[in-house]
Formats: structure tokens, C-alpha cells, sequence
């Protein structure tokens, strides 16, 4: 799993980043305003409004991504010689970062995009759209703006929301220029013809288009794989599917990961494909792998549809929500004994060897790291048994333990050797040993092999006794007492 300091390092690089979006834009307009009574016309809401606002939508909000994760984007679009055209217009100029070359087509309407909403609910949205695709003169005036940006940008979007701009062969012959000058396409797709993308580097449907395009059901894990292998037969290098509240499914030949959701609360999931798509083009065009980069996008996401509208998602934010991420991960860590014999069990029967040690792990010291090091190399899951603050009182004295239990269970939590964390309040592990039936059990070589509590009990049932290596010059308690000198 990519971890706090890998998506602080990927944030650090995208400032050298710089992309190209190719695709559909819209003006988003948001009424928002209280309900409190029905219409007397009808059986309807009445909706008192408070205010009104815009927001640059589509390819636009691609764009107002990438911005925020720090990078600088190039726009290729179209608008209408309408209002909503030149409110476009002026929202792009105004946002720093951005270089938009829009193509105003006579006579054709800019599409717009108004939600009605009270609270985090939408009761409505209504749409004022072209419909059909661009004449050839257009379409070629895009393409050359896009192939004049191309050399100075290290990945190409293309944002199809099915409004015309990459319709007919555009989005084809895009991805053909992309891929003679080495650059990887990422590609938000539409409708259900996805070889109009043949040659891109990655798709990015959601739940229900990738249904809709391979004709196949998607109901779990292994249904989404197998329609993702479905839609890479279009020649495309793989496919990142977006879930909703299951997170996200990457599929790549026959790699497989399924990256968990990451928000904590969802408002509002418009706009959601634009920041995983910002996210994915972001970390490709800098040189991170596309697993990294999904684990970027999928804690991206989880911070956008946090909020209400159009959002983008801040660099700051997405650090910080991994970190967040990170803390409650690791508090998961600690089990009860009950807890943990279910999961250990888990863990079992997917075939994992299951690791034990234990001790008081007071003042964690680089001999105790040493030790955690190598029981996690003799294991798959490592688990610690740690002794409650009570039974190291009784161990090593009255003044002991310096740290209370939940401050040295966390720390051990922290650790990404560690996966799940004990407290125990017995004087020795027998019993937790006994109950947790460990495949593994890892003591350090200052035991002899018949001083090892479990050891026999672990041999019973055909488990193994692994001495560690022991560090030598580093003790908890001659520490505390150099402190006390």
C-alpha cells in the first residue's frame, strides 16, 4: 500500500508536471437554497433559494484538478458564442496554473449543467446541451491545437462527457499522436464503443459504464476483472475502474489490485471521474507506476466527493487524508483477543503463515526493530503479543512500564512489519499462544530453545520456533536508567 511519505514524494514532483486535456467542457451551475414545505401545484418540493454559483465543469474540471495537485495543465476545448461560452472563458483566464485554448463555434450552444440542491441533496439538475458532433474544419482546428501543446506536456487527457469534441475519429487520431511522441492517454471514456480508444494507455469508466460497454455484469470483484479484461481486448494497456463505495479495481494484462474507497464521508460524487483521471495523468507524466498512481487518485477521489459540487482536490488535502488514512489503520492494528483470532484465522485460510512474538516493547529501541525485522521475514502476517501495563509492573517492577500499553500498542501499529498488535495481561503469552495457534513463533536468541514459552505447544501442531539475532547494546531499561543519571 503506498503510504503517507510515497504520495508526499509523488505531491513534492508535480509541480514539474505538465498535461494536456483534450475533451468536452461545460459551465456546472449549482442553485442551492431550503426546503420546508411541498408545492400546492404539485406533489413537488419547493425550493427557496439562497444562492447561486458556477463552476468550470467537465474537461474544465479536469483541469481545475491538476491545478490543485499543483500542476500545470494545457485546455483544448470548444464553447458556444453564448454567455455561457464567455462565463467560461473568463473563469479559465482567471485560473493560475491553467492555459486554455478554447474554440468558439458560431451558432453552436455551450453546454450547461444546473443542479438544484438543499443541503448535501440534489433534488434536480437540468441540462442545456449541443448535441452531434463537430464539423471537420472544427475538429481539425482542436486537433492542431493539441498537437502544438503536445511536445511540452508528458501525458494527454482525453475527458469524453459525449458532447461532440472527440467524436467521430478525434479521439482515435489523438491518441495515435500521443503514442508516436511516447506519451501515455488517459482516457474518462463514454458510451459503449471503447475501441474509439484503441492504443491508450489507461481507461477510468465508472461502475456503470464499464457494465454498459462490455455487456457484462459487475456485481463483485471477479465480475469487474473479467469485464476489464473485456474492454482491454480494445488494445488498451489497462483499465482503472471506479466504484463507488468499493473504491477501485486496476487491471493490467493479468495484474490485479483492488484499492479499497478512502472517503469518510460522501456528499456529493459529481466530478469524482474528473479527479481520478487529473490523479492518474498526474503521477504517469512525472514517472510514477500506475499502481502508485491509482493509490494517488483513490485518496484524491475519497477527498472530492467529501465535498459538495464540482470539487477539486487539494494537494494538502490529499496528504493529509492519507495520513489520516494511516492513523486509523493503524489503531485497527489492535485487536482484542477474540478480534484477532478471527482475523489470524482469516489470514489462515487465505494460506498466509501466521508469525508470533511478544514482549513488553517499552521504548521501542533499534535492538527491538532488529528483532520485529526478523520475524516478519520468517512469516507472511506478524503478530505481537504486548504485556499490559500491569503484567510489566509485575515483570520488571514498580516505575515500569515508561509508556502506558495504548501509547506502545500504537507505536507498534505504526509499523509496517507489524499487522496486528495484543495486549495481553497474563505474565507469560501462553494462553494468547494456545488460542491464536500461530504457524510461527519468533523469540530472540537470548532464550534457549526449551525456555521458549509456546515453543512446545507450537511444535504440536506442526508449527516452527525461529531464535532471532539479537542486537547487541541496546536495553530498555539500562536507557531509563542512563536518563535517571
Amino acid at each position: 500500500m503506498t503510504n503517507g511519505s510515497d504520495i508526499a514524494s509523488l505531491i513534492v514532483r508535480l509541480p514539474m508536471a505538465r498535461i494536456l486535456c483534450v475533451g468536452d467542457l461545460m459551465l456546472d451551475r449549482y442553485v442551492t437554497g431550503r426546503v420546508d414545505r411541498v408545492s400546492p401545484e404539485a406533489p413537488i418540493p419547493v425550493l427557496e433559494v439562497a444562492e447561486e454559483a458556477v463552476m468550470i465543469g467537465g474537461a474544465g474540471n479536469v483541469v481545475r484538478n491538476l491545478v490543485a495537485f499543483g500542476a500545470l495543465a494545457e485546455l483544448v476545448a470548444v464553447v458556444g458564442d453564448d454567455p455561457a461560452g464567455n462565463e467560461l472563458t473568463d473563469l479559465l483566464a482567471g485560473t493560475v496554473g491553467a492555459d486554455a485554448h478554447l474554440v468558439t463555434v458560431i451558432g453552436r450552444r455551450t453546454t450547461i449543467k444546473t443542479r438544484f440542491v438543499t443541503g448535501s441533496q440534489q433534488l434536480l439538475r437540468a441540462d442545456y446541451e449541443a448535441q452531434g458532433d463537430l464539423d471537420d474544419v472544427v475538429r481539425r482546428e482542436i486537433f492542431d491545437l493539441a498537437a502544438a501543446r503536445l511536445p511540452d506536456c508528458g501525458a494527454l487527457i482525453l475527458s469524453d462527457y459525449g458532447k461532440g469534441v472527440l467524436g467521430a475519429s478525434q479521439a482515435r487520431d489523438l491518441i495515435e499522436l500521443a503514442k508516436k511522441a511516447g506519451k501515455p492517454v488517459i482516457v474518462d471514456p463514454k458510451g459503449v464503443d471503447y475501441s474509439v480508444y484503441r492504443g491508450a494507455t489507461l481507461l477510468t469508466p465508472n461502475l456503470n459504464e464499464l457494465a454498459q460497454a462490455s455487456g457484462l455484469p459487475v456485481a463483485d470483484d471477479a465480475a469487474v476483472v473479467v469485464a476489464c479484461h473485456v474492454m482491454a481486448t480494445c488494445e488498451v494497456d489497462g483499465v482503472l475502474a471506479t466504484r463507488s463505495e468499493l473504491g477501485m479495481s486496476l487491471v493490467q494484462d493479468s495484474v490485479v489490485h483492488h484499492l479499497p474507497a478512502r472517503a469518510r464521508d460522501v456528499y456529493d460524487v459529481s466530478g469524482a471521474g474528473d479527479t481520478v483521471v487529473a490523479a492518474m495523468a498526474a503521477g504517469l507524466s512525472v514517472g510514477v507506476p500506475s499502481l502508485e498512481s491509482a493509490h494517488f487518485a483513490n485518496t484524491a477521489a475519497g477527498v472530492a466527493v467529501g465535498k459538495v459540487g464540482t470539487a477539486a482536490a487539494y494537494a494538502s488535502e490529499i496528504l493529509t487524508a492519507q495520513q489520516e488514512v494511516e492513523f486509523l489503520s493503524g489503531e485497527a492494528k489492535i485487536a482484542t483477543v477474540d478480534a484477532a483470532c478471527d482475523r489470524v484465522e482469516a489470514w489462515r485460510r487465505q494460506g498466509k503463515r501466521v508469525g508470533f512474538t511478544n514482549g513488553c516493547f517499552d521504548l521501542l529501541h533499534p535492538g527491538h526493530i532488529s528483532l520485529l525485522n526478523q520475524a516478519r521475514a520468517a512469516c507472511d502476517i506478524l503478530v505481537i503479543g504486548l504485556n499490559s501495563d500491569a503484567s510489566v509492573r509485575r515483570l520488571k517492577g514498580e516505575g515500569r512500564p515508561a509508556q502506558l500499553e495504548q501509547g506502545r500498542a500504537a507505536v507498534l501499529a505504526s509499523l509496517s512489519s507489524v499487522n496486528l498488535v495484543i495486549i495481553f495481561g497474563e505474565d507469560t503469552p501462553l494462553q494468547l499462544i494456545t488460542r491464536l495457534r500461530p504457524n510461527v513463533l519468533i523469540k530472540g536468541r537470548d532464550y534457549a530453545r526449551d525456555e521458549v514459552v509456546g515453543a512446545a505447544e507450537v511444535d504440536s501442531w506442526g508449527g516452527k520456533v525461529v531464535l532471532a539475532e539479537i542486537l547487541d547494546g541496546y536495553s530498555t531499561t539500562e536507557t531509563l536508567r542512563r536518563f535517571s543519571t
